[in-house]
């Protein structure tokens, strides 16, 4: 198998969003500003997820990765509070896996976007534990027609407790499947204690992953001869955020029941498009 070539200096030429906009309402700049122009985010106001916006993926355990947690609708996993979200996972006994119960939202069908700037600004699990696996992602919205991996997938950040204060960025396609080499891992000492940017500016070229600024480039996947195996990145994607528990990656080293509840805290979700 040929070895897929990676830019780090593609031309950030931007074609137009294709998900929905909504009305944003006294939202604050990110660090970089400049060229961009917001056209769609949720800042969490409110006490309630807002359905406009994202569905609840009711699923029990052990349905994909291995995974011990069941995903539930129910406010004892999720809550809003002071213009943030959080995720909890508990360990309830609830299910047959690991007794372990989250909330997983995605925003298919409702929110889907081609291109673009995408932000999710977050604070991990403080858990520095084992078990823990919060993540910040995308999946393209024809899964239901071609299955994974032919729709793509797009992980901006995943967290697994066992590697404290390392985040990680990956893409997985066809191509791609069962092929660690673009995994790209990034040191951040404070992911647990303080807020961080995570994003990626999607081109029809090239996606390139960042923390904090769009300035600060950690990843960047740009595949030189594109085809449909290695890029199914030219149709709209929708997002997700979920706190698993467990499984063939967040419990490769075991879970420790003694540091739950825990919570990955999001700040906003945003959607920008250049001038």
């Amino acid at each position: 198998m040929k070895k897929i070539v990676f830019y780090s200096l593609i031309a950030l030429l931007l074609t137009s969003c294709q998900g929905k906009t909504v009305e944003n309402k006294n939202v604050p700049p990110s660090p970089v500003q400049d060229g961009w122009n917001l056209v769609w985010s949720d800042e969490f106001d409110g006490n309630t997820v807002n359905l406009d916006n994202w569905n609840f993926v009711l699923w029990d355990a052990g349905r994909v990765n291995n995974e011990w947690q069941q995903y539930v609708e129910d406010t004892a996993y999720y809550k809003l509070e002071d213009g943030m979200l959080h995720i909890k996972a508990l360990k309830t006994g609830e299910n047959k896996k690991g007794g372990y119960t989250s909330t997983r939202l995605n925003s298919k069908g409702k929110q889907e976007f081609k291109y673009g700037r995408i932000e999710f600004r977050a604070k991990m699990p403080a858990s520095h534990g084992k078990g823990t696996w919060p993540a910040l992602w995308m999946l393209g919205s024809n899964i239901d027609e071609v299955s994974w991996p032919k729709c793509g997938e797009i992980d901006i950040m995943e967290y697994v407790g066992y590697q404290a204060d390392t985040t990680h960025s990956n893409v997985h396609t066809q191509y791609q499947h069962g092929v660690t080499e673009f995994h790209e891992i990034t040191p951040l000492a404070t992911a647990e204690e303080e807020f961080h940017n995570y994003g990626l500016i999607w081109t029809k070229d090239s996606i390139k992953f960042y923390l904090d600024s769009p300035d600060n480039i950690t990843n960047v996947y740009a595949p030189e001869v594109k085809t449909e195996e290695n890029w199914p990145f030219d149709q709209p994607f929708y997002l997700i955020m979920n706190f698993a528990v467990g499984g063939v990656w967040g419990g490769k080293h075991g879970v420790d029941d003694t540091i739950f509840p825990q919570s990955m805290i999001v700040d906003y979700v945003r959607v920008y498009q250049p001038e």
